[in-house]
């Protein structure tokens, strides 16, 4: 399966073949560097680790740095794995670039949404306000929180006020505009989660149509 990690530039327009304006996303994905191999019969399962984004050698400590000149990679910001059925078929310290998407390609992203701190149920949930008339004093307050006698508690799951946002968001189906390989920049279709200089994980869309 394709799969790749990318940090979120921003979004942008563009225009297509028959002049059509499309709204993108712009994401630097890549090259990720293969960092190591994981497989079945010793650590239970086939995978690779791979590192991206160049990190200042004084953030990293001595066992980062270690992982890293093993193999022979300089010092990366993100580690993720990345499952696959044939670890053999990669080397230690091969680059993974851009290219192995095109345009017209369907994917799925994966990322963190923007934290919106603490919210209440208007924003959070999107309940209706009070009436904005004269002597009214419900205006975004949550109402009732339960029955009165029976059963005399307030539901488990109840929507109420609370965190909002900063949670892992998987966006399926999305299409893949345009992929410049020089620049190792992908133009994906429409909004993706999180904010921009966030890092997401592009993969191929496991989703059936």
């Amino acid at each position: 399966m394709k799969n790749i990690l990318g940090r979120k530039i921003g979004m942008t327009q563009i225009f297509g073949e028959n002049g059509e304006f499309i709204p993108v996303s712009v994401v630097e994905a890549g090259p990720l560097v293969v960092v190591q191999k994981k497989t079945t019969e010793k650590d239970g399962y086939n995978a690779i680790q791979v590192g991206f984004f160049d990190m200042k050698e004084k953030k990293a400590n001595k066992p980062l740095k270690g992982h890293f000149n093993k193999a022979e990679a300089g010092l990366k910001e993100v580690l993720q794995e990345i499952k696959v059925e044939d670890p053999d078929a990669f080397e230690i310290g091969q680059e993974i670039k851009v290219d192995i998407f095109e345009a017209g390609d369907k994917i799925d992203i994966v990322g963190t949404s923007k934290g919106k701190g603490t919210q209440g149920v208007v924003k959070r949930h999107g309940f209706s306000t009070g009436r904005k008339t004269h002597g009214s004093k419900f205006h975004r307050m949550p109402g009732g929180m339960g029955a009165s006698a029976y059963p005399g508690k307030v539901w488990k799951g109840h929507r109420m006020a609370g965190r909002m946002g900063n949670e892992r968001v998987t966006v399926q189906n999305l299409e893949v505009v345009r992929v410049d390989v020089q620049k190792n920049l992908i133009l994906i279709k429409g909004a993706i989660p999180g904010p921009k200089k966030g890092f997401v994980t592009i993969k191929q869309t496991s989703k059936r149509v």
